[in-house]
């Protein structure tokens, strides 16, 4: 597994890459189901990846993964979503 790609502070908290790009969308406002959609996998899926990362957090909920996460990879979240707007 290539780990270049991923934060340093999701490394330190045990996150795959694909964790990562989940944990970002997760802070980015988006659904499992949008998730999903976007990365082209079933939301149960995703679902599991998301409990993964709560038990790799340490945290039960989403907006606690949010709060951990958050402000280590605020500039990243908006990188996350695509361009929909013309001068975003």
């Amino acid at each position: 597994m290539r780990t270049g790609n991923i934060p340093e502070s999701a490394r330190a908290a045990g996150l795959s890459s694909r964790e990562a790009q989940i944990m970002t969308l997760i802070a980015a406002g988006h659904s499992n189901g949008q998730i999903a959609e976007r990365l082209v996998l079933a939301e149960k899926t995703v679902k599991n990846h998301v409990n993964r990362i709560y038990a790799k957090l340490g945290v039960g909920s989403r907006p606690a993964a949010i709060s951990c996460w958050a402000p280590a990879h605020h500039d990243q979240t908006d990188s996350a979503d695509e361009p929909r707007h013309g001068g975003r």
